[in-house]
């Protein structure tokens, strides 16, 4: 009976591990990310937030630990967390960056900010940059973003339905018609 009891223990608790984990998007660093992207080629979502930013807290709390938005994340894209001010050293298109201007003694208060927050144009936080399969820029999407609000850029940028849009109007019309499915 104890050995029943322990082995039903033992099933119940990797259960429930393997949830937890379920509910959690796989963070990867861009340098992994382009890595992945040669093997299984998938679209980047990449978080660009800093230490001391209220809403990208918000943002990582309440949009990406939601079970809709972590499952439809961690199936289509390879999601990134990249500190707008930190002091890594990234590869990217062809070009190194870092952060010459960060200071150790700045770490959760306002620092330099990094080479490739400039590059990718990213002026406010948080701002999730989408790329395509070949790591070019999709868009950034400025702001917090509620989970129905972030679903409709997931999915518009997953379909390439973005591509048709040419005018302010066709995203109206594709805003307009968009009907969300991820629990707020």
């Amino acid at each position: 009976m104890r050995k029943l009891t322990y082995i039903f223990v033992l099933a119940l608790l990797t259960s429930v591990s393997g949830f937890a984990q379920s509910q959690e998007i796989n963070w990867v660093t861009l340098d992994e990310a382009l890595e992945l992207q040669k093997k299984n080629p998938k679209k980047i979502m990449m978080d660009v937030y800093t230490n001391w930013c209220g809403p990208c807290k918000m943002l990582d709390k309440n949009t990406f630990h939601n079970q809709d938005v972590v499952a439809f994340v961690n199936k289509n894209y390879y999601a990134v967390k990249f500190d707008a001010e930190g002091d890594s050293t990234i590869d990217y298109d062809g070009r190194t960056f870092s952060n010459p201007g960060y200071k150790a003694e700045l770490k959760n208060r306002r620092n330099g900010v990094h080479d490739l927050t400039r590059y990718l144009k990213v002026n406010a936080y948080p701002t999730i940059v989408f790329f395509d399969t070949d790591a070019k820029v999709i868009s950034p999407i400025k702001g917090y973003q509620k989970p129905q609000q972030i679903e409709l850029y997931l999915k518009l940028f997953l379909g390439d339905d973005y591509k048709s849009m040419t005018t302010q109007e066709d995203f109206n019309a594709y805003y307009s018609a968009f009907k969300p499915e991820f629990q707020q």
